[in-house]
């Protein structure tokens, strides 16, 4: 058995762009061709882990770094 998150620990699409700097239509491409965190689907929503997003956008700071 999965253990929950609690609910402030997951965002949604419009947060996850506002994180990223970008539009929530370009998150909702990334997932569409498989790009970055993984989201899930609540109804029409998709929520995405914080930690997970904050955690893809280090890998690619540190990418780019290298």
């Amino acid at each position: 058995m999965t253990h929950l998150r609690p609910i402030e620990d997951l965002i949604t699409t419009e947060e996850f762009a506002a994180l990223a700097r970008t539009s929530a239509s370009t998150v909702r491409y990334w997932r569409h061709v498989g790009r970055g965190p993984r989201g899930f689907k609540v109804g029409r929503r998709v929520l995405y882990e914080r930690q997970a997003v904050l955690d893809w956008l280090e890998e690619l700071r540190a990418a780019e770094a290298s």
